[in-house]
């Protein structure tokens, strides 16, 4: 990844009861998508927790990112990508 692109993918791993409560995330809306692969691109931050699934996203001309089960990952606002879902996902979302 270049020093100029900033746009990174954040990954929170083993989030506790107690942060997914404080985060309100059981009111996000829920978005599921079978195995596939397509491309994205972000025109505002997003943040999910994965309910399910395993993917890698891989921004377009930066490093591949895989997550899954349990994790809270947050996209930069702008950012273009592609998503290879491995396993079917299931996750809550907030925009914003």
């Amino acid at each position: 990844m270049s020093a100029s692109q900033t746009a990174t993918i954040k990954v929170d791993r083993d989030l506790s009861p107690d942060r997914v409560s404080a985060l309100g995330i059981d009111d996000w809306p829920i978005w599921t998508k079978e195995v596939s692969e397509f491309p994205w691109t972000y025109d505002e931050s997003e943040t999910c927790y994965l309910l399910a699934g395993d993917v890698i996203v891989t921004p377009d001309g930066g490093e591949p990112v895989r997550f899954g089960k349990g994790d809270l990952v947050t996209f930069p606002s702008g950012m273009s990508c592609t998503w290879n879902i491995l396993a079917d996902v299931k996750k809550h979302y907030r925009f914003g």
